[in-house]
């Protein structure tokens, strides 16, 4: 068994050699089913905007966000995926800050100025106060039901 002055310095050259390697070398040690699937973003405001359109139709729940549902990057995205998982439901999601255009377009689509936004059924529900506020009076819990979406 090593000691923990033993073990940490064999973790900090395994850090030092996978910085050496640089970042593609991490990449290489995940299998590429495991990578995130991005589809290409349009270059034009109309391309995203029927992107926009197509995921929101395509996807039962569906929450524009910063960051992931495992990490989100705000505390306001952060509260709409608890809540989220507090009622169980599947949902999609994309991460805004991958890509400017999706981060205008979604605004533009719903023409609401914040993020996160979340959408059920292709509807929009609101952002996090909105959301928040329906969780606590159960009325997400009943939207999620008619849409088909919680059972």
């Amino acid at each position: 068994m090593l000691s923990m002055t033993a073990a940490r310095g064999v973790m900090q050259r395994a850090g030092r050699s996978a910085l050496a390697r640089g970042a593609g070398a991490t990449r290489a040690l995940s299998h590429s089913d495991f990578e995130t699937k991005r589809h290409p973003v349009p270059g034009d405001s109309e391309g995203v905007q029927k992107m926009i359109e197509e995921q929101v139709k395509e996807n039962k729940v569906m929450l524009y966000m910063k960051g992931t549902p495992a990490m989100p990057q705000c505390g306001f995205s952060q509260q709409v995926v608890r809540i989220l998982h507090a009622t169980g439901v599947e949902f999609s999601s994309v991460n805004v800050l991958e890509d400017m255009s999706i981060r205008e377009g979604i605004k533009q689509y719903s023409e609401w100025p914040t993020i996160p936004q979340l959408y059920v059924d292709g509807e929009f529900v609101g952002g996090c106060d909105i959301v928040t506020q329906s969780f606590q009076s159960g009325e997400l819990e009943e939207t999620l039901k008619s849409a088909g979406a919680l059972k």
